[in-house]
């Protein structure tokens, strides 16, 4: 909540809806510093995977939205604010990247060696400019997924051949050009013209057998624009 909030605020070019629930925002974000580095054993937006501990892109998540919260505070002039939260949110990152480091790569959960996952909530790092994590971390990432793709896209993670096409398609963006957002996007392409699934588009679908495992027609397809938002945004 606390990262659409600052998404809604960059889009309007101010932060005049945020500020109506400034309050709340603040013990959400809170929260997400007390408790955000290192996720207890919980669900994340994708439950269907079952609880996980120590979710990396869970704690990214967490990371972004303190991130999210300074930029609506110096939107609304409250810069000692932001200033306080920016640092907050610098200092996890650099820490995130220690925790989750797998050398070529970063882990699906921290005390998980030889997984990986899906980062897509690093693209509001990548939207806003704000280089929160060190190292070229997205880059590392980018270059990862493509030795993992399956003909019909890149697994959400290391346990199973399953995959979100909106995160794909999120994660595509983060790519530092063209050409490589084209290769994550040809193989969901593939699987959108070839799915035997014969039901309207499955965000949720097999990247072996091109069918779906679960929900269709969702308005999570939406996520399917995630550059064109970018490139508004620039």
């Amino acid at each position: 909540m606390v990262i659409l909030a600052a998404a809604l605020a960059k889009v309007e070019g101010n932060a005049d809806y945020a500020k109506k629930y400034w309050d709340i925002l603040t013990i959400w974000t809170n929260y997400l510093v007390e408790y955000g580095q290192d996720p207890s054993n919980q669900l994340c937006t994708d439950d269907f995977a079952g609880h996980w501990a120590h979710n990396a892109n869970l704690s990214v998540k967490a990371i972004m939205g303190i991130a999210g919260y300074s930029e609506i505070a110096r939107m609304l002039g409250f810069n000692d604010v932001a200033d306080e939260y920016a640092t907050i949110a610098k200092k996890m990152a650099v820490k995130w990247e220690e925790m989750a480091n797998e050398g070529d790569h970063y882990r699906l959960a921290f005390d998980r060696e030889d997984t990986w996952s899906q980062k897509y909530n690093m693209i509001w790092d990548k939207m806003w400019g704000l280089n929160l994590f060190p190292n070229n971390v997205i880059d590392k990432e980018i270059n990862y997924y493509l030795t993992k793709q399956n003909p019909y896209g890149l697994p959400l993670d290391s346990r199973k051949d399953y995959t979100k096409s909106d995160w794909i398609m999120w994660t595509a963006a983060m790519s530092s050009d063209q050409i490589t957002f084209e290769k994550f996007v040809d193989p969901l392409y593939k699987y959108v013209n070839e799915t035997i699934s014969r039901v309207p588009i499955s965000d949720w679908y097999d990247t072996k057998t091109n069918q779906m495992t679960g929900f269709k027609a969702r308005s999570v397809i939406g996520g399917h624009w995630m550059k064109v938002l970018m490139g508004k945004m620039k």
